[in-house]
């Protein structure tokens, strides 16, 4: 291959997250300990829960039944509103270490800005202070805009090392994804083979792909994602499709075939408005 991907990236303030992840969404406990020991075990190594998801124990357990040393997984959360406070997200960040059994979370996100309510600010803040106690590695936000990140940056002169966005060949974020370029932010994509709104894998376009490289649909939409230098999270509870979703560093492809996937774009219509919507 021309232009071989590799495994990790550097994020900003030093830590290495690896390029693929498994989500956990909308997993209860049960199944999310089951997918996450199989995901572990199919060779993922970064485990994407939420606050919000109500299955962090459940993915605490799977961490465990994996048998795995901590430093060979990453492991990113989130929480939600009510958290939002420079005091209140080290309480967030104890209670998301308590519940899914660990001594450090990798990456602690952001929910959702919820601008309505207006404190993001102040937990990003919170966040700031957090990352120099050790107890996070990394800090990031999910679902913010530009002008969102704009804020954030300006009130601390610190800017997050993820933002995870709903991102697809359906919704590719342009503008969003040339403004974390701008600042070195990595740009993570949620719902990354379509998911909610638009049936990506369904399309004609991306059959046709998985047919000329002798790939799945999800792989080839996958594969667009690292191409780009996104960070995909594609969630699945069958233990073969998430072998496949991992199975997209072996093929590359062509240029034509990357423009003709952004071309599917449908603009910010297709994506959940994060001024209007967030817990």
């Amino acid at each position: 291959m021309s232009n071989p991907i590799e495994p990790t990236v550097r994020l900003l303030h030093g830590a290495e997250m690896p390029r693929i992840g498994a989500g956990t969404w909308p997993l209860k406990d049960q199944d999310a300990e089951r997918v996450v020991a199989d995901a572990l075990s199919a060779g993922y190594r970064l485990i994407d829960t939420a606050q919000a998801y109500g299955n962090e124990l459940g993915v605490g357990r799977g961490l465990r039944a994996a048998g795995l040393d901590r430093a060979e997984y990453f492991v990113t959360t989130k929480f939600n509103k009510e958290w939002h406070g420079r005091d209140l997200v080290a309480q967030a960040a104890q209670r998301s270490l308590d519940t899914l059994g660990l001594d450090y979370l990798d990456l602690l996100l952001i929910h959702w800005p919820n601008p309505a309510h207006d404190r993001y600010v102040e937990a990003w803040e919170g966040l700031v202070q957090l990352l120099e106690s050790g107890r996070v590695k990394a800090i990031g936000t999910s679902n913010f805009k530009p002008t969102h990140l704009e804020r954030i940056i300006a009130a601390t002169g610190v800017a997050p090392d993820v933002n995870q966005i709903q991102l697809s060949p359906a919704a590719t974020r342009e503008a969003s994804r040339a403004f974390h370029t701008q600042h070195g932010i990595v740009t993570e994509s949620w719902s990354p083979i379509g998911g909610q709104g638009v049936a990506v894998l369904d399309l004609p376009l991306v059959g046709e792909i998985a047919r000329e490289t002798g790939r799945t649909p999800a792989q080839v939409v996958l594969r667009w994602h690292l191409q780009l230098g996104l960070v995909p999270i594609p969630k699945s509870a069958d233990p073969q499709r998430l072998r496949e979703n991992l199975d997209v560093f072996g093929f590359e492809l062509t240029d034509k075939q990357m423009v003709a996937l952004s071309e599917l774009d449908r603009g910010e219509s297709a994506v959940t408005d994060s001024d209007s919507f967030g817990h």
